[in-house]
């Protein structure tokens, strides 16, 4: 039986076309699969699903939800389906959570304002599905802020507050992009329960076609606001008619050609470090306790080397990262760079601090929004001084990461995430630095995006001969792109080695386990029938 039908559904906003005649159906308790690449306008339909369309958008066709067509209803019918029948789960939890708000209050809130329990009642819900979603009340008391936890951590608040009523539909875009590979396994497990145990449908959007083949019975791929081919997903994925799902299966698989440089001699040394971090006091009278995040850590970097910190979040690894920058102090321990001791805040010389230069997750949240791009690109200079051609500096290191000098003049918002990155990754080479720390630098990106920013990335490295620090929850991109792989574990390393050998043959059980939760497409699912045949 179909719980959500969908008709001829068109978007416009502001005269532009964004969705065009989108037809699907989604039965009841069954799981259904949207894939494309960001811009195909995965989001923008759960949004008209949801009545959360920015202002100037029209829309037109039917969504037949439980008998009602959600595009017909008032602002006033839909916030009552809203939270209660159909629940989403957004793909950014630190921009769908409240800030000023903790976390319990956040999950109780959907409860109080449906009127589905008291407020101690709501409480203790909400203690329940925090719990449920690996938050327990003991290490994550409910009168925790959003800024307090992790990224993963934060997508679990989110998931919490969209399951807190049950709801029959719910819609999950990109539920597990922020998460390691044992969490997001947890995610979708906990995803697959709620389906089976409480009847409910999952409309799950995502660019992770690994993901897809583990949880979906049907999928749908979508393209420039079209469908252009649905079915059930083993077919799908076997078949793969339409030549742009063969691309995106061909962007999920590939792995850059890598001319790594690497130089005798060590850049970075980091040895036996340690960082802790203070926690709330159980009671008001109790001393605080400690959480050592970093716990006598020690590894070296070569010129030209490539090597990727793994491990659940929580490990250490951003931490480990934010020490290396110079951006968090050690209580213990001492990190070098080309020899130089490398020291938290103003005391780090600003000579040594241009060599080594960072491209965070969300490039977004890392700029400054009301300045140009050719400003922000810019901003290293600080470190060594402005030379006078600068601006003929900054147009060639946009040039260089596929973009063009006349973006100098644009706003970030007038990019899509892939390019954001790529102005990213030109701000850090703009100093030519010997190290550049990549943190989750391409975990949010589509396959297509994620593949092309991979093969920069190497190109840069052959052409510059830099060393990254390559941190990912993503232990497929790791393997790809890393010389040597370090796997962290309750702020320790308890396994490192070349890349592939630690892949093919992990010792110790935690990297075992990592490995075994990394989502995989079946092998006889991978070469596509119509290849087979001839």
């Amino acid at each position: 039986m179909s719980l959500l039908s969908v008709r001829g559904l068109s978007v416009s906003i502001l005269g532009a076309p964004i969705l065009s005649g989108v037809s699907l159906d989604l039965a009841e308790g069954g799981t259904f699969g949207l894939v494309g690449e960001s811009g195909s306008g995965k989001s923008m339909m759960a949004l008209a699903l949801m009545g959360l369309l920015p202002h100037g958008a029209s829309v037109s066709g039917r969504a037949e939800f439980g008998g009602r067509d959600l595009l017909a209803q008032s602002e006033h019918a839909l916030a009552g389906i809203r939270g209660k029948e159909i629940g989403m789960i957004f793909q950014e939890p630190m921009t769908a959570l409240n800030p000023m708000k903790t976390i319990g209050d956040q999950v109780a809130e959907t409860l109080l304002v449906h009127r589905a329990a008291s407020r101690a009642e709501a409480r203790d819900a909400a203690r329940d599905k925090l719990a449920r979603v690996g938050l327990p009340d003991d290490r994550f008391p409910l009168s925790l802020y959003p800024h307090e936890l992790s990224g993963g951590q934060r997508q679990r608040v989110a998931i919490a507050m969209a399951i807190a009523l049950r709801p029959r539909l719910l819609i999950a875009d990109e539920p597990t992009t922020a998460l390691d590979v044992t969490t997001q396994a947890q995610i979708l497990d906990l995803l697959k329960g709620l389906t089976r145990d409480e009847g409910m449908a999952l409309m799950l959007i995502t660019h992770d076609l690994a993901v897809v083949a583990g949880m979906a019975g049907h999928v749908a791929v979508m393209k420039a606001g079209r469908i252009v081919e649905t079915g059930p997903t083993e077919t799908l994925f076997r078949t793969r008619a339409h030549d742009y799902t063969r691309r995106l299966f061909a962007a999920s698989e590939h792995r850059p050609v890598r001319r790594p440089q690497t130089r005798a001699g060590s850049l970075l040394s980091v040895e036996h470090a340690v960082r802790e971090y203070l926690l709330p006091r159980p009671s008001a009278f109790a001393p605080h306790r400690r959480l050592r995040a970093v716990d006598g850590v020690s590894l070296a970097i070569r010129p030209g080397e490539s090597v990727g910190p793994v491990g659940e979040s929580g490990c250490g690894k951003s931490t480990l990262a934010r020490a290396i920058l110079g951006l968090d102090p050690l209580e213990e321990g001492a990190i070098r760079l080309a020899g130089q001791a490398v020291t938290a805040g103003h005391t780090m010389p600003r000579a040594l601090r241009a060599r080594i230069q960072a491209v965070f997750q969300d490039p977004y949240g890392s700029f400054n929004p009301r300045h140009r791009v050719g400003r922000l690109v810019a901003e290293p200079f600080h470190l060594a001084g402005t030379p006078r051609d600068a601006r003929d500096r900054v147009a060639a290191a946009l040039e260089e990461v596929g973009l063009s000098a006349a973006d100098m003049g644009k706003y970030i918002h007038e990019f899509s995430g892939g390019q954001r990155q790529r102005i990213a990754i030109a701000r850090a080479l703009i100093i030519r630095p010997d190290l550049i720390v990549l943190d989750e630098a391409v975990s949010a990106l589509d396959v297509r995006v994620r593949a092309q920013v991979l093969d920069l990335l190497a190109a840069l490295q052959e052409s510059h001969g830099l060393a990254y620090l390559f941190v990912s929850h993503d232990l497929s991109v790791v393997r790809r792109v890393t010389d040597r792989v370090l796997v962290m574990r309750k702020g320790r390393i308890v396994e490192e080695g070349p890349t592939e050998a630690v892949f093919a043959h992990p010792r110790d059980p935690y990297t075992q386990a990592l490995l075994a939760a990394t989502p995989t497409i079946p092998e006889d699912w991978k070469e596509p029938a119509h290849a087979a045949a001839d």
